[in-house]
């Protein structure tokens, strides 16, 4: 190797900045291949053997297989993944609504029980108590 000749590990800050590159590369390849795992087995529209087809394809030519699904399904990876959020928080709202509807309310003598308890914390005065307990009694406190 001649005098001219400089390689990245010549220059320890360069080596570490091609290390971190390449780190970087390879993290960002195994989270480019999980997703298009997940959208395989997500995708309502593909059958079971093509969904296999492809598994094998990204299992066993990775690169080749990651590209090629990537080419030709890869427009409606986003779609398919705002849909599935979609849904899911579709379900969560349903499920919040329908434990909310299903929570009885409370009544005078559970708020009151709650207002003696906070009063024997001490974290509400007695004036404090009194006003809390006449608002109870006199329905007031929705």
């Amino acid at each position: 190797m001649s005098g001219d000749t400089y390689l990245a590990y010549d220059y320890p800050l360069l080596s570490a900045f091609w290390t971190m590159l390449v780190f970087f590369l390879w993290v960002m390849w195994f989270v480019l291949l999980f997703r298009i795992v997940v959208d395989i087995f997500r995708d309502d529209e593909l059958s079971g053997w093509a969904k296999a087809g492809w598994l094998v394809f990204c299992i066993v030519l990775p690169f080749l297989g990651v590209f090629v699904y990537v080419i030709a399904r890869g427009k409606n990876m986003g779609h398919r993944e705002i849909k599935q959020a979609r849904e899911q928080q579709q379900a969560f709202d349903s499920y919040v609504r329908e434990t909310a509807k299903g929570s009885a309310p409370t009544s005078s003598v559970d708020e009151l029980a709650k207002l003696s308890e906070i009063r024997a914390r001490g974290d509400i005065t007695d004036e404090e108590f009194n006003r809390a307990k006449q608002m109870v009694l006199s329905g007031s406190h929705h």
